[in-house]
């Protein structure tokens, strides 16, 4: 491909993840806002949040083997018009149903956005130029979450949420265009079978798990009703294990958890990020609820997390170099947890010893972040490397569904026992719901316990969100 029009395609995927990354944080801080235009009260918005990055975890699986089969090209330009023509719905919606319909569509085509992306990066760049460009595409990608919370706040205070998705409408024209043009339209040779079953029992369980975790807190469900739902998604992803072991070409293949690292680093990255999904969505309710803080207040309080967050990343490969993988882990969890439940106090600091604690904080879980990420995918072989990747793309997407969801069954939970009437209710509420996502997280710290302890090394790969 010719230098000019290979640095059109980086461009391209590059604003892709920009787009994608953005609106993962963009709207956490619009929420008290979108629920006094919608009628609705800001703890019940959470399923604004879950239907984009549930959806998310549903579709990763299956868009390598869209692009295999229906080309890099269709499948990209696809992404862009079903994330357009979602951005256009939320900006229209009415309703809160509608608003989480439409959320629904944006992470179709946010799916799609990044693993697509990377494999057209894959398949076009030189050998010699691809850390290059894989680390040019990514800075947009991580610029995204970085601002993402400020400018959600300065828009809703500026203008109304709707421009918060309205903005996306002139980039994705733009990108759709440019794709068109400049876009390869790779296809496999042969795409082989998708493993639909695979597929529909792990969406189907990944989808049961998160509304019987929601069930009581939004949803209305009697407890039966709850609990056959969470009974149905751990049959059904034990039923994937069985079906895996006997298909040839399984979805995931189970040689995967052969690998000691692989199977820590995912089941940490699960459990782990259940509290560093909730936080993004939980701070913004704090201090705009809790504390009264105007929605641009509220977003700037954010770039203490952010750039303690990149700062922190550049002594992770010293950190484990000298004390290994599992000390780091360990004790950072721990670090994190405890960062976390230190929220429960914060309405009671000065502004200053608050914006300290963001971020610390935010330096703590990019550190918790780089490890995480590393130690789970250093063994990965180039046989396992493609099908590892999608997987641990798709428990990163899944675990932050799950921290906003159990986020908001615990908030709603507290308010009904201590009220919701006066601040200091609501603040008390805030307070247990920290001190609880603190302590689940501290427990995750057991599971890279099991790692090694003679582990070190390794590139810390970046990730979309880490400041989290």
């Amino acid at each position: 491909m010719e230098p000019a029009r290979l640095k059109v395609l980086l461009w391209i995927v590059a604003v892709g993840f920009f787009m994608q990354t953005l609106d993962s944080t963009i709207v956490n801080t619009a929420l008290p806002s979108m629920a006094r235009s919608l009628g609705e009260s800001p703890l019940n918005m959470h399923s604004v949040v879950i239907a984009y990055s549930l959806t998310m975890a549903m579709l990763i699986p299956a868009s390598g083997w869209l692009a295999d089969r229906f080309g890099t090209r269709t499948v990209f330009l696809g992404a862009i018009v079903l994330f357009v023509a979602g951005s256009l719905a939320c900006a229209n919606s009415q309703t809160l149903m509608q608003l989480v319909a439409a959320r629904v569509v944006q992470g179709a085509g946010g799916a799609m956005l990044l693993p697509v992306g990377r494999l057209v990066v894959l398949r076009n760049v030189p050998r010699d130029q691809f850390l290059a460009a894989m680390s040019f595409v990514a800075i947009p990608g991580l610029i995204g979450p970085l601002i993402g919370p400020t400018l959600g706040g300065w828009m809703v205070q500026a203008a109304s949420w709707h421009w918060i998705f309205l903005i996306n409408v002139p980039v994705g024209i733009v990108g759709a265009a440019m794709t068109w043009l400049y876009m390869p339209d790779n296809r496999a040779v042969s795409a082989g079978r998708f493993d639909m079953v695979g597929y529909l029992m792990l969406s189907v369980g990944m989808v049961a798990l998160s509304f019987s975790l929601d069930g009581v807190a939004e949803l209305g469900m009697e407890r039966a009703t709850v609990l056959v739902l969470l009974v149905f998604s751990f049959a059904l992803i034990i039923a994937y294990g069985l079906h895996a072991q006997r298909r040839p070409d399984p979805l995931f293949p189970l040689s995967l958890f052969r690998i000691h690292t692989y199977t820590v680093g995912l089941l940490g990255n699960l459990f782990a990020r259940i509290g560093s999904g909730a936080m993004p969505f939980l701070l913004p309710l704090l201090l705009q609820i809790g504390l009264g803080r105007t929605p641009m207040e509220a977003g700037m309080m954010m770039l203490p997390v952010a750039a303690m967050a990149m700062t922190a990343k550049r002594i992770v490969p010293a950190l484990i170099e000298r004390h290994g993988y599992r000390r780091v882990l360990v004790c950072n969890t721990i670090l994190v947890g405890s960062l976390m439940a230190s929220f429960s106090v914060s309405p009671s600091l000065p502004l200053w010893a608050m914006l300290i604690q963001l971020g610390l904080y935010g330096g703590a879980n990019s550190i918790q972040f780089t490890a995480m990420n590393t130690v789970t995918l250093r063994d990965l072989d180039a046989a396992g490397a493609g099908s590892g990747n999608s997987l641990f793309s798709m428990v990163q997407m899944l675990s932050m569904s799950l921290g906003v969801t159990v986020a908001g069954a615990l908030l709603a939970a507290f308010s009904s026992y201590f009220g919701r009437a006066t601040p200091a209710e609501a603040l008390a509420a805030f307070r247990a719901t920290f001190l609880c996502i603190g302590l689940i997280t501290c427990a995750s710290a057991w599971i890279f316990w099991q790692l090694a302890p003679g582990i070190r090394g390794g590139k810390a790969p970046t990730e979309p969100g880490e400041a989290g």
